[in-house]
């Protein structure tokens, strides 16, 4: 269990995803950009087998702007795309309608 201090840490927001590209060293990784509204961010993410490129370049998903940067598979990785899963299907985080992109998630 972790205190309602420790979840107040986590900084959630609502990025736009620009481009979506094959991870180089990974077959089931892309590495996506993605915009904060002030900044833009790469990160690697283990979705490939859920959705195409396309099918991600513009739509808005729930972001974890504050987690330390991580090299995955010699690409640096600067935040998390949330996501949930069973055990047939991954569908990642977004917001019922479109919001100001750099939103607060709270």
């Amino acid at each position: 269990m972790i205190t309602i201090d420790d979840f107040r840490k986590i900084e959630l927001k609502i990025v736009t995803i620009k481009e979506v590209l094959d991870h180089p060293n990974a077959d089931r990784l892309y590495v996506i950009k993605v915009s904060l509204g002030t900044e833009e961010r790469q990160v690697v993410a283990g979705i490939k087998a859920h959705y195409r490129p396309e099918e991600l370049v513009g739509k808005q998903v729930v972001f974890v702007s504050n987690l330390e940067s991580a090299m995955l598979r010699g690409v640096e990785s600067q935040g998390m795309i949330l996501a949930a899963s069973d055990a047939s299907v991954m569908r990642i985080l977004s917001p019922e309608q479109p919001v100001e992109t750099g939103s607060i998630v709270r």
